[in-house]
């Protein structure tokens, strides 16, 4: 009996020693986990969540494209956009009402006192319209409109009729369109006039890009100004139906020159703001603004932006920034 025990006492302890040489035995190379070596791959967590975006209108059809784009990448990231003018981005974007803020004029200091961190991550402009059947659109398409008309026309109200904006005959009466929300378009429009403001500019008020557009299409003796993406088609490349473009007679010669002469297409438009014959104001850049640096997946939104998204940039009819403008952004947001 003794010895029965004895034995199994000893095998029982044998069956304990293996099951912990099985656990403790020390690892070699072989078995090295990859945290141990530094070699294991770093698990990244997707990107999640919804980024809520309002503001210019002029932004906005560049911004539903880089929605779309960036979602096929990251199907977990949902956005909410809402265009709604310039005016109405800041607020939303310092309000915290918003991730995003989209501003299509230059960011002042009082608005980057509050918190305002702005990204400039694409330019477009604006252009002065008319009604395809002015009574006088021989005339404007051939010669164009000075600057200091539109002064006259917008600022100063002494100019009225479209015989005194052509040099014509024509008695009919300019009806002047302008914007009522607070808008990066407006203030755009009025710093190329002079040192004015949107406050100065006279006209009916119309809410929003869409509405402008369409009260002059509506109106054979109407004059408005629009972003370029709601000026052309983005499908035709040729300016929205109902409407056209009043070229501007830069050098003031009375004349539509050669090199002023790209009001076409949307391309040509585009190219003439790339290259710089189309001047500055009523071109701008346009910009998205948080409130304080932005952070998760806010910042890296804007940096595909910057990076990837600029991929679609000229399919949306919109222009490249320089690269050293692009590196600024980059430099800024990291």
């Amino acid at each position: 009996m003794n010895k029965k025990y004895i034995t199994i006492i000893f095998i029982t302890i044998l069956t304990a020693t293996l099951l912990s040489g099985c656990v403790d035995t020390p690892k070699t190379d072989a078995q090295t986990t990859p945290a141990a070596t530094g070699t294991q791959t770093p698990v990244v967590k997707e990107p999640e969540g919804t980024i809520r975006v309002s503001g210019a209108f002029a932004l906005y059809p560049m911004m539903l494209k880089w929605g779309e784009e960036y979602k096929k990448l990251h199907p977990k990231v949902n956005f909410d956009i809402q265009a709604g003018g310039a005016g109405k981005g800041m607020t939303d974007a310092l309000g915290g009402l918003v991730d995003i803020g989209m501003v299509s004029r230059k960011i002042v200091a009082s608005e980057e006192e509050k918190g305002a961190y702005w990204i400039s991550v694409t330019k477009d402009a604006v252009v002065p319209t008319v009604n395809k059947d002015n009574p006088v659109i021989a005339q404007l398409k051939a010669n164009g409109i000075k600057r200091d008309i539109f002064e006259k026309i917008y600022i100063n109200e002494t100019i009225k009729t479209w015989g005194q904006a052509t040099g014509t005959g024509s008695t009919d009466k300019i009806n002047v369109y302008t914007r009522s929300d607070a808008c990066g378009a407006a203030e755009t429009w009025a710093a190329y006039l002079g040192k004015y403001k949107q406050e100065n500019l006279k006209g009916v008020g119309v809410n929003g890009d869409p509405g402008l557009a369409q009260a002059v299409r509506e109106d054979r003796l109407g004059i408005g100004y629009n972003n370029i993406g709601f000026a052309y088609d983005a499908n035709t490349k040729k300016p929205v139906e109902g409407l056209e473009i009043i070229p501007l007679d830069m050098n003031g010669n009375g004349k539509i020159d050669q090199n002023e002469s790209f009001y076409g297409t949307l391309d040509e438009i585009v190219e003439a703001i790339g290259t710089g014959k189309y001047p500055s104001p009523p071109a701008r850049d346009l910009n998205l603004v948080t409130k304080g640096k932005p952070t998760g997946i806010v910042q890296d939104f804007i940096k595909w932006t910057l990076t990837d998204g600029q991929q679609y940039i000229p399919e949306q009819g919109y222009i490249v920034l320089p690269e050293s403008i692009i590196n600024d952004g980059l430099k800024k947001i990291e």
